[in-house]
């Protein structure tokens, strides 16, 4: 028999893809998490091998405490020092046997004030936190009022000009679909395509408060704040709104405006296949919870409630 005749088995990796053929090792279960965290101090979410405070470094360590055993985690999305979420989801396998509300509860004591767990659940071995996910939303928030704000300083992006909502919004229109955001990405961007599906993009003022909501299969890195920049631009009438199709066109970052600030980004959701039945929560933050854009449109109440089914 030819060795490519033979059909290889995926062998068993803690936290990894499980596929049909893996084995999955008696007594172990995997555990999914919703979390929510102000990334101000943190140096990202990822643990970095200098040892820096990471979300992932301090909910591994908090995570461990209640497992009583090492533990190791993968999230949907990695975002950048200073970016916030409401809508993280992260998983790990265990062979702690807890209830689902004692991973809530239980790692309370041991982790930060800007860290908190909105609620955890034990999913099939097929769930993979980054792979099983068909998109995610990121919300932007910006202010415009004279002197900006004192107590949300590190929670939403001061913009120094009255920004005009529409003329961004007709400008971020070229961006809806399937497009090449060689533009919109990072210099040390290490995707390997820079081909992605926006699916939406919308922008509402409530006063002195803007707020974008944009939702892709992916993002490339710094792909939302690059977007950010060039509606900034847009909005101040520093560039008409079709030029945001000229940047878009250009696939050269060198061609778009500045990034904006990370204090302003919140990963807000993370859409996965019904079948996984995850917990739904109103997108946030806790002082926005209005549904806009796809929440909006899924017809979700500006509540905090847990709805059955991500999609």
């Amino acid at each position: 028999m030819s060795q490519e005749s033979v059909t290889r088995t995926k062998p068993y990796v803690r936290n990894g893809e499980i596929l049909a053929d893996t084995p999955w090792p008696e007594g172990m279960h995997r555990i999914a998490l919703g979390v929510e965290y102000n990334g101000a101090d943190f140096h990202g979410f990822q643990s970095q091998p200098s040892g820096v405070l990471t979300v992932q470094q301090a909910l591994e360590k908090a995570l461990s405490k209640v497992a009583n055993e090492p533990v190791t985690l993968v999230c949907a999305g990695r975002t950048d020092a200073g970016v916030h979420a409401t809508g993280q989801v992260v998983h790990f396998d265990t062979l702690a046997v807890r209830p689902e509300k004692a991973w809530i509860l239980g790692t309370r004591p041991h982790l930060p004030d800007t860290i908190s767990l909105r609620w955890a659940k034990e999913v099939v071995p097929g769930f993979h936190a980054r792979f099983s996910a068909l998109a995610r939303t990121y919300r932007y928030l910006l202010s415009d009022r004279p002197g900006g704000s004192g107590l949300l300083h590190n929670q939403v992006t001061w913009v120094s000009r009255r920004l005009d909502v529409e003329l961004m919004q007709r400008g971020a229109a070229c961006l809806i679909g399937e497009h090449n955001f060689n533009s919109f990405r990072a210099a040390q961007c290490q995707a390997k395509s820079p081909v992605r599906q926006v699916n939406h993009l919308h922008l509402v003022r409530r006063g002195d408060l803007i707020v974008l909501e944009i939702q892709a299969n992916a993002f490339l890195h710094h792909m939302v704040r690059n977007i950010v920049g060039v509606l900034i631009a847009v909005g101040a009438g520093d560039k008409p709104p079709e030029w945001v199709a000229e940047v878009l066109a250009a696939q050269d970052r060198t061609a778009g405006g500045a990034t904006a600030k990370p204090n302003g980004l919140y990963l807000v959701a993370v859409d996965y296949p019904e079948d996984f039945a995850l917990p739904r929560l109103a997108p946030g933050p806790l002082f926005f919870p209005e549904p806009v854009g796809g929440f909006a449109a899924d017809g979700m109440a500006a509540t905090g409630e847990i709805r059955a089914g991500f999609c």
